[in-house]
């Protein structure tokens, strides 16, 4: 058995888009901040508690066979207010992917499609605060 975990943590997020310039903009937006790191093509935002990246791709730069319509993983990313969040995804433009759905014991899940295609789900999550909560004690 093995001592160390496979999947450590999330690394970066790739979300593709064929307009790219527009989709950055979107996201600046909905983040509150300018991409930190950014090449033709290619822009990246670190975000949240952990600086999880967000990385942004010209649609033009992905890869061979990759699905060109909505649908696959859903990422959720949390959030403090899962109501508000997708309220304000909608109001810039987002479509509704999956509705606000209570999964019980405090798991609050909902996802929207960007206007680029891409899925972005929101969630309230308990045991990210749990985890969240044990890293400031030390």
């Amino acid at each position: 058995m093995a001592t160390t975990q496979t999947l450590r943590g999330l690394s970066t997020i790739s979300f593709f888009a064929a307009d790219h310039e527009a989709a950055k903009k979107w996201y600046s937006e909905l983040l509150g901040i300018a991409p930190y790191f950014e090449l033709p093509g290619y822009a990246e935002f670190r975000i949240g508690d952990y600086q999880h990246e967000l990385g942004l791709i010209d649609s033009r730069y992905s890869p061979n066979g990759s699905a060109t319509g909505t649908g696959g993983a859903i990422i959720y990313w949390h959030v403090d207010d899962v109501t508000a969040t997708f309220e304000r995804l909608l109001s810039m433009g987002a479509k509704v992917y999956e509705p606000i759905t209570d999964r019980s014991h405090g798991f609050v899940t909902a996802s929207v499609v960007d206007p680029f295609g891409n899925v972005l789900g929101v969630m309230s999550n308990p045991h990210y605060l749990d985890v969240l909560a044990s890293t400031k004690k030390a």
